[in-house]
Protein backbone atom coordinates (compact mmCIF):
# COMPACT_ATOMS: atom_id res chain seq x y z
CA UNK A 1 0.00 0.00 0.00
CA UNK A 2 2.77 2.15 0.42
CA UNK A 3 4.58 1.84 -2.59
CA UNK A 4 1.03 2.32 -4.18
CA UNK A 5 1.03 6.13 -2.40
CA UNK A 6 4.47 6.82 -3.14
CA UNK A 7 3.94 6.08 -7.08
CA UNK A 8 0.74 9.35 -7.65
CA UNK A 9 2.70 12.34 -8.47
CA UNK A 10 2.42 15.35 -6.56
CA UNK A 11 0.37 17.04 -9.35
CA UNK A 12 -2.03 14.18 -9.61
CA UNK A 13 -2.02 15.09 -5.28
CA UNK A 14 -3.17 18.82 -5.91
CA UNK A 15 -5.88 17.90 -8.50
CA UNK A 16 -7.68 15.63 -6.32
CA UNK A 17 -7.61 18.29 -3.41
CA UNK A 18 -9.24 21.44 -5.70
CA UNK A 19 -11.93 18.90 -7.24
CA UNK A 20 -13.03 17.82 -3.41
CA UNK A 21 -13.05 21.26 -2.42
CA UNK A 22 -15.47 22.21 -5.64
CA UNK A 23 -17.69 19.10 -4.59
CA UNK A 24 -17.85 20.49 -1.05
CA UNK A 25 -18.91 23.76 -2.04
CA UNK A 26 -21.27 22.83 -4.55
CA UNK A 27 -23.23 20.77 -1.85
CA UNK A 28 -23.33 23.29 0.82
CA UNK A 29 -25.06 25.91 -2.15
CA UNK A 30 -27.34 23.59 -3.26
CA UNK A 31 -28.65 22.58 0.34
CA UNK A 32 -28.77 25.98 1.21
CA UNK A 33 -30.74 27.11 -1.72
CA UNK A 34 -28.16 30.03 -2.39
CA UNK A 35 -27.87 31.37 0.62
CA UNK A 36 -25.63 31.74 3.74
CA UNK A 37 -26.33 29.53 6.60
CA UNK A 38 -25.59 31.65 9.76
CA UNK A 39 -25.32 29.40 12.87
CA UNK A 40 -26.19 31.52 15.68
CA UNK A 41 -24.10 31.05 19.53
CA UNK A 42 -26.52 32.02 21.91
CA UNK A 43 -26.83 32.02 25.98
CA UNK A 44 -30.03 32.96 28.20
CA UNK A 45 -30.07 36.10 29.78
CA UNK A 46 -29.75 35.14 33.65
CA UNK A 47 -29.86 37.31 37.22
CA UNK A 48 -27.32 36.80 39.32
CA UNK A 49 -24.44 38.29 41.17
CA UNK A 50 -21.53 40.83 39.59
CA UNK A 51 -18.14 41.63 41.40
CA UNK A 52 -16.07 44.31 39.32
CA UNK A 53 -12.86 44.06 40.48
CA UNK A 54 -9.37 46.02 39.39
CA UNK A 55 -6.20 43.52 38.34
CA UNK A 56 -2.75 44.30 38.97
CA UNK A 57 0.78 42.62 39.87
CA UNK A 58 3.32 43.24 42.65
CA UNK A 59 5.92 41.81 44.85
CA UNK A 60 5.39 40.56 49.33
CA UNK A 61 6.98 43.10 51.12
CA UNK A 62 6.97 43.73 55.03
CA UNK A 63 5.95 46.48 56.76
CA UNK A 64 9.08 46.46 59.26
CA UNK A 65 12.43 45.20 56.80
CA UNK A 66 15.86 46.21 58.04
CA UNK A 67 19.21 44.97 57.16
CA UNK A 68 21.41 45.30 59.85
CA UNK A 69 25.10 46.27 59.25
CA UNK A 70 28.22 46.40 61.51
CA UNK A 71 29.03 50.01 62.50
CA UNK A 72 32.93 49.18 63.28
CA UNK A 73 35.62 46.59 62.48
CA UNK A 74 36.85 43.49 64.04
CA UNK A 75 36.25 39.63 64.81
CA UNK A 76 33.24 38.15 65.73
CA UNK A 77 33.25 36.56 69.11
CA UNK A 78 28.91 35.61 69.38
CA UNK A 79 26.25 34.93 67.10
CA UNK A 80 23.60 34.17 68.76
CA UNK A 81 20.14 33.62 66.42
CA UNK A 82 19.93 32.14 62.99
CA UNK A 83 17.60 32.57 59.86
CA UNK A 84 14.29 31.66 60.49
CA UNK A 85 14.63 32.94 64.48
CA UNK A 86 12.20 35.00 66.16
CA UNK A 87 13.88 38.29 68.27
CA UNK A 88 12.89 40.52 70.27
CA UNK A 89 13.01 44.77 69.90
CA UNK A 90 16.12 45.40 71.64
CA UNK A 91 17.71 41.65 71.44
CA UNK A 92 21.53 41.28 70.87
CA UNK A 93 21.85 39.07 67.74
CA UNK A 94 25.68 39.14 67.34
CA UNK A 95 28.62 40.79 69.40
CA UNK A 96 32.08 41.64 68.33
CA UNK A 97 35.02 40.67 70.88
CA UNK A 98 36.32 43.52 72.95
CA UNK A 99 39.73 43.01 72.53
CA UNK A 100 39.76 43.61 68.70
CA UNK A 101 37.75 46.87 68.94
CA UNK A 102 38.93 50.34 68.44
CA UNK A 103 40.14 52.06 71.95
CA UNK A 104 37.27 54.86 71.54
CA UNK A 105 35.13 52.11 71.56
CA UNK A 106 36.77 50.29 74.47
CA UNK A 107 36.95 53.94 76.52
CA UNK A 108 33.54 54.14 76.13
CA UNK A 109 32.18 51.41 78.55
CA UNK A 110 34.32 53.43 81.77
CA UNK A 111 32.23 57.01 79.67
CA UNK A 112 29.61 55.03 80.56
CA UNK A 113 29.84 54.08 84.05
CA UNK A 114 30.73 57.57 84.91
CA UNK A 115 27.54 59.19 83.14
CA UNK A 116 25.59 56.24 84.87
CA UNK A 117 26.73 57.42 88.46
CA UNK A 118 26.23 61.63 87.63
CA UNK A 119 22.37 60.71 86.31
CA UNK A 120 21.73 58.44 89.50
CA UNK A 121 23.46 61.05 91.86
CA UNK A 122 20.88 63.99 90.21
CA UNK A 123 18.06 61.51 90.28
CA UNK A 124 18.62 59.97 93.48
CA UNK A 125 20.44 62.32 95.74
CA UNK A 126 19.32 65.72 97.57
CA UNK A 127 22.96 67.27 98.12
CA UNK A 128 22.61 68.99 94.71
CA UNK A 129 19.05 70.25 95.74
CA UNK A 130 20.39 71.16 98.98
CA UNK A 131 23.36 73.11 98.28
CA UNK A 132 21.79 75.08 95.80
CA UNK A 133 18.98 76.22 98.76
CA UNK A 134 21.98 77.29 100.76
CA UNK A 135 23.45 79.23 97.55
CA UNK A 136 19.84 80.81 97.00
CA UNK A 137 20.05 81.80 101.26
CA UNK A 138 23.79 83.05 100.62
CA UNK A 139 22.96 85.05 97.76
CA UNK A 140 19.27 86.99 98.81
CA UNK A 141 21.57 87.93 102.33
CA UNK A 142 24.13 89.23 99.89
CA UNK A 143 21.73 91.18 97.91
CA UNK A 144 19.95 92.50 100.56
CA UNK A 145 22.90 94.00 102.30
CA UNK A 146 23.79 95.68 98.82
CA UNK A 147 20.43 97.00 98.16
CA UNK A 148 20.21 98.42 101.94
CA UNK A 149 23.99 100.12 101.64
CA UNK A 150 22.55 101.71 98.37
CA UNK A 151 19.57 102.76 100.00
CA UNK A 152 21.49 104.69 102.66
CA UNK A 153 23.67 106.95 100.08
CA UNK A 154 20.51 108.65 98.83
CA UNK A 155 20.88 110.85 101.74
CA UNK A 156 23.22 111.77 104.76
CA UNK A 157 25.04 108.74 106.04
CA UNK A 158 26.97 107.68 109.51
CA UNK A 159 30.77 107.04 108.49
CA UNK A 160 32.97 104.78 110.75
CA UNK A 161 36.28 105.40 110.12
CA UNK A 162 39.11 103.27 111.65
CA UNK A 163 43.04 104.56 111.57
CA UNK A 164 45.81 104.04 113.85
CA UNK A 165 47.24 106.97 115.79
CA UNK A 166 50.65 105.52 117.05
CA UNK A 167 50.12 101.62 116.84
CA UNK A 168 47.00 102.68 118.49
CA UNK A 169 43.57 101.76 116.35
CA UNK A 170 40.90 104.70 116.75
CA UNK A 171 37.46 105.38 115.86
CA UNK A 172 35.85 108.21 114.19
CA UNK A 173 32.34 108.73 113.32
CA UNK A 174 31.12 111.85 111.56
CA UNK A 175 28.10 112.78 109.13
CA UNK A 176 28.14 113.25 105.90
CA UNK A 177 27.12 112.60 101.89
CA UNK A 178 28.53 109.79 99.72
CA UNK A 179 30.65 110.92 96.56
CA UNK A 180 29.62 110.02 92.97
CA UNK A 181 32.48 107.13 92.70
CA UNK A 182 30.60 105.54 96.17
CA UNK A 183 27.17 105.79 94.75
CA UNK A 184 28.33 104.51 91.04
CA UNK A 185 30.48 101.31 93.04
CA UNK A 186 27.34 100.48 95.29
CA UNK A 187 25.25 100.69 92.00
CA UNK A 188 27.73 98.11 90.82
CA UNK A 189 27.73 95.77 94.02
CA UNK A 190 23.83 95.75 93.97
CA UNK A 191 23.46 94.24 90.18
CA UNK A 192 25.70 92.05 90.56
CA UNK A 193 24.29 90.73 93.72
CA UNK A 194 21.26 90.65 92.03
CA UNK A 195 22.42 88.60 89.13
CA UNK A 196 24.00 86.11 91.53
CA UNK A 197 20.62 85.98 93.09
CA UNK A 198 18.92 85.08 90.06
CA UNK A 199 21.69 82.52 89.04
CA UNK A 200 20.81 80.64 92.08
CA UNK A 201 17.17 80.60 91.95
CA UNK A 202 17.46 79.09 88.33
CA UNK A 203 19.43 76.64 89.43
CA UNK A 204 17.31 75.81 92.53
CA UNK A 205 14.07 76.00 90.54
CA UNK A 206 15.73 73.40 87.72
CA UNK A 207 16.80 71.13 90.36
CA UNK A 208 13.25 70.85 91.91
CA UNK A 209 11.79 69.87 88.34
CA UNK A 210 13.51 66.46 89.22
CA UNK A 211 13.80 63.92 86.03
CA UNK A 212 12.82 66.87 83.87
CA UNK A 213 15.12 69.63 84.94
CA UNK A 214 17.78 70.34 82.79
CA UNK A 215 20.80 68.92 84.31
CA UNK A 216 18.84 65.58 84.24
CA UNK A 217 18.21 65.89 80.43
CA UNK A 218 22.22 66.52 79.65
CA UNK A 219 23.22 63.69 82.13
CA UNK A 220 20.59 61.31 80.44
CA UNK A 221 22.12 62.62 76.89
CA UNK A 222 25.74 61.49 77.78
CA UNK A 223 24.50 58.14 79.30
CA UNK A 224 22.66 57.67 75.73
CA UNK A 225 25.99 59.50 73.71
CA UNK A 226 28.44 56.24 75.73
CA UNK A 227 25.88 53.55 75.43
CA UNK A 228 25.66 54.19 71.49
CA UNK A 229 29.35 54.18 71.27
CA UNK A 230 29.17 51.28 73.06
CA UNK A 231 26.45 49.52 70.70
CA UNK A 232 28.90 49.91 67.49
CA UNK A 233 30.40 46.49 68.67
CA UNK A 234 27.29 44.35 68.29
CA UNK A 235 24.18 44.28 65.98
CA UNK A 236 20.69 44.76 67.99
CA UNK A 237 17.32 43.97 66.55
CA UNK A 238 15.30 47.43 65.59
CA UNK A 239 11.71 45.86 66.20
CA UNK A 240 10.36 42.41 66.82
CA UNK A 241 10.56 40.22 63.72
CA UNK A 242 12.18 37.25 61.94
CA UNK A 243 15.51 37.00 60.79
CA UNK A 244 15.30 36.35 57.55
CA UNK A 245 19.15 36.48 55.60
CA UNK A 246 22.16 35.80 58.20
CA UNK A 247 26.12 35.89 57.50
CA UNK A 248 28.14 36.55 60.38
CA UNK A 249 30.09 33.50 61.86
CA UNK A 250 32.55 33.30 64.94
CA UNK A 251 35.88 34.12 63.59
CA UNK A 252 34.57 36.25 60.92
CA UNK A 253 36.74 39.19 60.40
CA UNK A 254 34.16 41.83 59.60
CA UNK A 255 34.98 45.69 58.73
CA UNK A 256 32.03 49.14 59.09
CA UNK A 257 29.11 48.16 56.42
CA UNK A 258 29.57 44.73 56.75
CA UNK A 259 26.09 43.17 56.18
CA UNK A 260 24.95 40.81 59.41
CA UNK A 261 21.51 40.38 59.10
CA UNK A 262 18.54 40.87 57.45
CA UNK A 263 15.50 41.20 59.92
CA UNK A 264 11.38 41.57 59.03
CA UNK A 265 8.43 41.68 60.66
CA UNK A 266 6.48 38.54 58.62
CA UNK A 267 2.97 39.31 61.09
CA UNK A 268 1.86 42.16 58.47
CA UNK A 269 3.00 41.28 54.66
CA UNK A 270 1.99 43.64 51.98
CA UNK A 271 1.65 43.94 48.53
CA UNK A 272 2.43 47.47 46.76
CA UNK A 273 0.87 47.13 43.01
CA UNK A 274 0.26 50.06 40.05
CA UNK A 275 -3.32 50.80 39.25
CA UNK A 276 -4.10 52.53 36.00
CA UNK A 277 -5.35 56.26 36.47
CA UNK A 278 -8.59 55.29 34.60
CA UNK A 279 -9.23 52.73 37.19
CA UNK A 280 -7.77 54.45 40.57
CA UNK A 281 -10.85 56.51 41.51
CA UNK A 282 -12.37 53.23 41.75
CA UNK A 283 -10.10 52.27 44.70
CA UNK A 284 -10.50 53.14 47.90
CA UNK A 285 -8.83 51.96 51.53
CA UNK A 286 -10.45 48.99 53.56
CA UNK A 287 -11.59 47.60 50.02
CA UNK A 288 -11.32 43.62 49.62
CA UNK A 289 -8.76 41.83 47.34
CA UNK A 290 -7.97 38.46 46.61
CA UNK A 291 -4.06 37.20 45.63
CA UNK A 292 -3.30 34.69 44.04
CA UNK A 293 1.07 33.31 43.57
CA UNK A 294 3.04 31.83 40.89
CA UNK A 295 4.94 30.13 43.31
CA UNK A 296 2.08 28.75 45.39
CA UNK A 297 -0.03 26.49 43.17
CA UNK A 298 -3.84 25.74 43.82
CA UNK A 299 -4.75 28.53 46.99
CA UNK A 300 -5.95 31.91 47.10
CA UNK A 301 -5.17 34.44 49.89
CA UNK A 302 -7.03 37.41 50.82
CA UNK A 303 -6.35 41.15 51.51
CA UNK A 304 -7.52 44.45 52.33
CA UNK A 305 -6.46 47.68 50.69
CA UNK A 306 -4.78 50.45 53.30
CA UNK A 307 -3.04 53.07 51.66
CA UNK A 308 -3.88 54.58 48.08
CA UNK A 309 -1.43 56.68 46.42
CA UNK A 310 -2.52 60.32 45.95
CA UNK A 311 0.21 60.98 43.57
CA UNK A 312 0.94 59.47 40.00
CA UNK A 313 4.12 58.41 38.56
CA UNK A 314 4.74 58.32 35.12
CA UNK A 315 6.50 55.67 33.08
CA UNK A 316 7.13 55.89 29.12
CA UNK A 317 3.63 58.14 29.07
CA UNK A 318 1.74 55.78 31.02
CA UNK A 319 0.08 57.30 34.56
CA UNK A 320 -0.42 54.91 37.40
CA UNK A 321 -0.84 55.19 41.15
CA UNK A 322 0.65 52.67 43.74
CA UNK A 323 -2.00 50.66 46.05
CA UNK A 324 -1.03 48.87 48.99
CA UNK A 325 -2.89 45.43 49.77
CA UNK A 326 -2.26 44.12 53.18
CA UNK A 327 -2.70 40.01 53.10
CA UNK A 328 -4.74 39.26 55.87
CA UNK A 329 -4.56 35.57 56.18
CA UNK A 330 -1.00 35.09 55.31
CA UNK A 331 0.94 31.55 55.67
CA UNK A 332 4.17 30.50 55.87
CA UNK A 333 4.40 29.67 52.26
CA UNK A 334 3.64 33.57 51.48
CA UNK A 335 7.32 35.38 51.56
CA UNK A 336 8.73 38.56 50.91
CA UNK A 337 9.62 39.07 47.49
CA UNK A 338 7.20 36.61 45.81
CA UNK A 339 5.09 38.07 42.72
CA UNK A 340 1.26 37.92 43.28
CA UNK A 341 -1.60 38.60 41.19
CA UNK A 342 -4.26 40.85 43.24
CA UNK A 343 -7.68 41.45 42.28
CA UNK A 344 -8.65 44.33 43.94
CA UNK A 345 -12.97 44.34 44.37
CA UNK A 346 -14.17 47.67 43.59
CA UNK A 347 -17.88 47.09 43.40
CA UNK A 348 -20.50 44.05 44.11
CA UNK A 349 -24.28 43.97 42.99
CA UNK A 350 -26.29 41.41 43.66
CA UNK A 351 -30.00 39.98 41.91
CA UNK A 352 -29.64 41.86 38.28
CA UNK A 353 -29.90 41.10 34.93
CA UNK A 354 -26.16 40.37 33.66
CA UNK A 355 -25.32 40.14 29.82
CA UNK A 356 -21.98 38.50 28.32
CA UNK A 357 -19.58 41.49 27.62
CA UNK A 358 -18.92 39.77 23.75
CA UNK A 359 -22.50 39.90 22.98
CA UNK A 360 -22.76 43.83 23.59
CA UNK A 361 -22.24 46.02 20.32
CA UNK A 362 -21.64 50.09 19.22
CA UNK A 363 -24.04 50.93 16.74
CA UNK A 364 -24.61 54.49 15.21
CA UNK A 365 -23.19 55.75 19.08
CA UNK A 366 -25.25 53.04 20.45
CA UNK A 367 -24.92 49.75 22.93
CA UNK A 368 -26.88 47.21 21.67
CA UNK A 369 -27.20 43.48 21.84
CA UNK A 370 -29.23 41.38 19.30
CA UNK A 371 -31.55 38.57 20.96
CA UNK A 372 -32.87 35.39 18.84
CA UNK A 373 -36.70 35.89 18.27
CA UNK A 374 -38.21 33.37 16.23
CA UNK A 375 -34.83 32.14 14.69
CA UNK A 376 -34.29 35.83 13.62
CA UNK A 377 -31.83 38.43 15.20
CA UNK A 378 -33.49 41.56 16.60
CA UNK A 379 -31.25 44.31 17.54
CA UNK A 380 -32.20 46.07 21.14
CA UNK A 381 -30.24 49.30 22.84
CA UNK A 382 -29.22 49.00 26.17
CA UNK A 383 -27.54 50.55 29.27
CA UNK A 384 -24.72 49.32 31.00
CA UNK A 385 -24.01 49.93 34.61
CA UNK A 386 -21.15 48.15 36.41
CA UNK A 387 -19.07 46.07 34.09
CA UNK A 388 -16.68 42.81 35.42
CA UNK A 389 -14.00 41.40 32.68
CA UNK A 390 -16.78 39.00 31.45
CA UNK A 391 -19.89 40.49 31.99
CA UNK A 392 -21.76 43.99 32.60
CA UNK A 393 -24.83 44.96 34.46
CA UNK A 394 -28.08 45.79 32.35
CA UNK A 395 -28.46 49.28 33.50
CA UNK A 396 -31.71 50.06 30.93
CA UNK A 397 -33.16 47.85 27.90
CA UNK A 398 -35.87 45.70 27.37
CA UNK A 399 -33.65 42.75 28.38
CA UNK A 400 -35.56 40.33 30.56
CA UNK A 401 -34.49 37.07 31.65
CA UNK A 402 -34.34 34.08 29.61
CA UNK A 403 -34.31 35.92 26.46
CA UNK A 404 -31.61 33.96 24.37
CA UNK A 405 -28.45 37.08 23.69
CA UNK A 406 -26.76 36.15 20.47
CA UNK A 407 -22.57 36.40 20.87
CA UNK A 408 -21.62 35.81 17.62
CA UNK A 409 -23.37 38.63 15.33
CA UNK A 410 -22.18 39.10 12.15
CA UNK A 411 -20.13 42.20 11.51
CA UNK A 412 -19.61 42.22 7.77
CA UNK A 413 -21.07 45.50 5.87
CA UNK A 414 -24.73 44.78 4.36
CA UNK A 415 -25.84 42.92 7.39
CA UNK A 416 -28.74 43.75 8.99
CA UNK A 417 -27.31 44.43 12.35
CA UNK A 418 -25.69 47.70 10.95
CA UNK A 419 -22.62 46.50 11.39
Amino acid sequence: MKQFFSKISRRTWIIAGVVLVVVVAIAVFTNSGGSEVVVFQTVPVERGNLVASVGATGSVRARQSATLVWQTSGIVEAVNVEVGSSVSQNEMLASLDKASLNQSIILAEADLVSANKALEDLVSSDTARLEAQKAVDSAEKAYEKAYNWRMKLNGKIDITDYYYDFGVLKVRQYRGYATEDTIAQADKDLALAESRLDDARRTYERLLDGPDSAEVAAADARVAAAQSTLNMAHLIAPFDGTITQASPAIGDQVSTGTVGYRIDDLSHLLVDVQVSEVDINSVSVGQTATLTFDAILGKEYHGEVVQVGQAGDTVQGVVSFTVTIELTDADELVKPGMTAAVNVVVEEVKDVILIPNRAVRLVDGNRVVYILVDNQPVQVKIQLGSSSDLESVVAEGDIKEGDLIILNPPSFNGNPFGG
